[in-house]
């Protein structure tokens, strides 16, 4: 009963990483190519990571 349980939350964290590592990613790209707009995209990608975080505890939780 414990197996499918350590493997849901394997998968909420993984999956919290991946989205996270994403935002990180694009947003990076995004500020290479308009550095005159690093404030707004910084404070999108904490945001949208906030949020991903977020829902990932909250999966957490719920497992």
């Amino acid at each position: 009963m414990e197996i499918p349980i350590m493997v849901g939350a394997g998968l909420v964290v993984i999956g919290a990483g991946f989205g996270i590592g994403k935002i990180g990613s694009s947003a990076m790209e995004a500020i290479a190519r308009q550095p005159e707009a690093y404030g707004k995209i910084q404070t999108a990608m904490l945001i949208a990571a906030a949020l991903i975080e977020g829902i990932g505890f909250a999966a957490l939780f719920a497992v």
